[in-house]
């Protein structure tokens, strides 16, 4: 029996997650680290409301087998670049240096597809800044997933990403595979398997998350 800790489980991947985590007999209880309540009713789950800012005050509570992030956020919702680069950077990152600290063997993280460290674009550098520096903590079965754009049902309108959605799955025949839209339902049960199963690979982008998933 395993004990699972999530961060972001009140988003759409995270959610999705948390669902499966509860259903799934292999684990016996998930962790939750975050500012509001998931609204789960569950022996299994153990709520932690807290400043993700200052996850490593936390340190005492952050013991387990396996580490989801399913946090991120986007420029419409989190428009200053400085609290922007805080949610997709600083907490991951913060995560992982827990995670090594207290010998937690695998890290899962959900990142974004073309994340670049040296990129001209802030979205794509921030994540591969934060891909960077998770993978500097050496954990040993570290994921990275990167999808393209993510399909399913918000709490939240983003009226740029639903308008991207309908032009690609319009012409989703032109896409090449790493670049179609991939569901929520798929990342969470990627993730899931990646936790039992392990990869050969480190970085995974969508075309990948959907054959492990499959």
């Amino acid at each position: 029996m395993k004990t699972a800790i999530i961060l972001g489980a009140t988003g759409l991947t995270g959610s999705i997650l948390l669902y499966r985590l509860i259903e799934d007999d292999s684990f016996d209880k998930i962790k939750l680290f975050s500012r509001s309540s998931a609204g789960k009713n569950s022996p299994k789950v153990e709520e932690h409301l807290i400043d993700l800012f200052q996850l490593e005050k936390h340190s005492k509570d952050f013991t387990a087998d396996v580490v989801f992030c399913c946090i991120g956020t986007t420029k419409a919702k989190t428009p200053d670049d400085e609290t922007y680069r805080k949610i997709d950077y600083g907490i991951p990152v913060s995560a992982a240096k827990l995670a090594k600290e207290n010998g937690i063997k695998s890290f899962i993280v959900i990142s974004a597809l073309d994340a670049n460290e040296n990129s001209r674009i802030f979205y794509n550098r921030t994540k591969g800044e934060m891909e960077r520096d998770v993978l500097k903590q050496r954990i040993e079965k570290t994921y990275i997933l990167q999808p393209a754009l993510i399909d399913g049902d918000r709490n939240e309108s983003r009226f740029g990403e639903k308008i991207a959605g309908i032009v690609m799955k319009a012409f989703g025949f032109l896409i090449p595979k790493k670049y179609k839209v991939i569901k929520a339902e798929i990342i969470a049960q990627a993730m899931l398997i990646l936790a039992k199963e392990g990869y050969s690979e480190k970085c995974i982008t969508s075309d990948k998350i959907k054959e492990i998933a499959a």
